[in-house]
């Protein structure tokens, strides 16, 4: 086994209105060349200059990822950058923005080994980023969102076609449809495999599972840290983060992905620098309306 390595909430991250939308909603191994525009929050990680990781940017200054990409960080965070606006890695156009890194967040839960919980990451831009039709974020879960296995969810990603075989210039963004599976089914399938290294029922509680069980349909290396995300009437919302697997689209081994409500609290206290989040408008609206009915009833 290896790692697939090579509302935040809508009160804050995600109270703008563009978030979740991109402005071409047309929609990795067995994917397709995604169209321009289509996934505006997707990223690329790298380290000089070579794509290492995906992400996704959650606010104008925050990136979400997965912490097993970032294990020498304490190294070579001034040797990575992360770009904005992506299609094409080798085809740079004229909507990307590179930023440096100013700060990276690991959960404490992970530990470094493969398939530990807590694969999770905030990467904090050196400054905030601009929107545009190119660069815009995904609306995050709130804990309490609970997503069906007939949710409609794709992945996208700049990883591998095929275990060991890199994604040909001018590397264009590839997505995949990817159905979500029940958790209990995915640890059946893993016990049932019997895989050497791979313990008992390895599909945890922070860990969400998706994919085609007949295989040739999956993330691959260099697919990690990004977006597994759902349409939910019509606002595209990230249910996971590119996590582990066994090979790349192996039968009845689907994909293993980190589960952003799970996260939620956590990202949200983070970006926040461990504040409670600002009321919303409706929340401040609704105070006052409350606090006038009750003066007027005493």
């Amino acid at each position: 086994m290896w790692l697939l390595q090579m509302a935040v909430l809508q009160d804050t991250a995600s109270s703008d209105a563009v978030c979740g939308n991109p402005v071409n909603t047309q929609r990795i191994v067995g994917g397709k060349p995604a169209s321009r525009g289509a996934w505006p929050w997707q990223v690329s990680i790298s380290l000089h200059n070579y794509h290492l990781c995906g992400g996704t940017l959650i606010a104008k200054q925050w990136v979400l990822s997965a912490a097993h990409c970032f294990l020498w960080s304490t190294n070579y965070t001034k040797q990575m950058t992360i770009q904005l606006g992506a299609h094409q890695l080798s085809n740079v156009s004229k909507d990307v923005v590179t930023s440096a890194i100013q700060q990276i967040i690991l959960h404490p839960d992970f530990t470094g080994e493969e398939g530990s919980c807590g694969d999770i990451a905030l990467v904090k831009l050196t400054s905030p980023v601009k929107y545009s039709g190119a660069i815009l974020p995904i609306w995050l879960p709130k804990t309490s969102i609970q997503f069906t296995t007939n949710a409609r969810c794709w992945v996208t990603g700049w990883g591998a076609v095929r275990q060991g075989v890199p994604l040909k210039p001018p590397q264009t963004l590839q997505q995949l449809e990817a159905p979500l599976i029940d958790r209990d089914k995915c640890n059946k399938l893993y016990n049932r495999a019997k895989i050497n290294d791979v313990e008992y029922n390895p599909v945890k509680s922070d860990m969400i599972c998706a994919g085609h069980l007949e295989g040739g349909k999956d993330t691959c290396q260099g697919d990690s840290g990004g977006p597994l995300v759902c349409n939910h009437t019509g606002i595209w919302i990230q249910a996971g983060i590119v996590s582990w697997g066994i090979g790349c689209g192996e039968p009845n081994l689907p994909g293993v992905y980190t589960s952003v409500p799970f996260y939620a609290d956590w990202i949200q206290a983070k970006i926040n620098g461990g504040l409670p989040p600002a009321p919303s408008v409706t929340f401040i609206l609704l105070s006052l309306f409350l606090k006038i009915i009750c003066s007027r009833m005493i």
